[in-house]
């Protein structure tokens, strides 16, 4: 049965006995009156159950201005993502954001954006280094290196948006992000393979 048909009964068995209601339950008029309550009711009901797949952010569609004021967006590395499902990744990566300083803090970050990354570090020539390691200064102990594909390109899905591109690409948000979550005293250089 449909929502409309269990509320229209609900308010038929709600309605008080005796001659005159028993009347006005063949009168058209008041049928449609009841309908059309049923229906409001039903709506209602409706909208009550999509606000539950409006409470994730993975789903989040009327409400994704206000989440994402809540969660500080958009950042100036995000800007303006026109596409809806970008929005919502970039929504799921910042509200589930924990920080970190480790490799694998800053791979998982990237991952969350959409980019696959790796990390080189790099150490400051010492006695102990060998004949072959590279003769780095002191500040080479505070600079690592993300290594990532010259180009990562983000495809049209099932889930996406009909005002999604079939495909887009560039850089700039990994350098953006990366550049914004680093740890201050350090330098973070990015080379991007073929």
């Amino acid at each position: 049965m449909s929502l409309i048909t269990d509320y229209l009964q609900q308010l038929k068995n709600l309605l008080p006995r005796g001659d005159l209601w028993t009347g006005l339950m063949s009168d058209p008029v008041f049928n449609a009156y009841l309908e059309a309550e049923a229906a409001e009711k039903a709506r209602i009901h409706a909208r009550a159950l999509n606000v539950i797949e409006e409470t994730d952010p993975r789903t989040v569609y009327e409400l994704l201005p206000e989440y994402e004021g809540f969660a500080g967006l958009p950042e100036k590395c995000v800007g303006e993502l026109g596409t809806l499902e970008q929005r919502r990744k970039n929504l799921q990566a910042k509200l589930t954001m924990k920080g970190g300083q480790s490799k694998a803090y800053f791979k998982g970050l990237a991952q969350s954006y959409g980019f696959d990354i790796s990390i080189t570090e790099f150490e400051e020539f010492s006695v102990n280094s060998t004949v072959n390691d590279a003769l780095n200064g002191e500040d080479w102990a505070y600079t690592w290196q993300v290594d990532a594909p010259a180009e990562t390109v983000n495809y049209f899905t099932a889930e996406s948006d009909v005002s999604t591109p079939l495909a887009y690409w560039g850089n700039e948000l990994l350098e953006c992000v990366i550049s914004r979550y680093k740890p201050a005293h350090t330098i973070v250089l990015f080379s991007y393979g073929a």
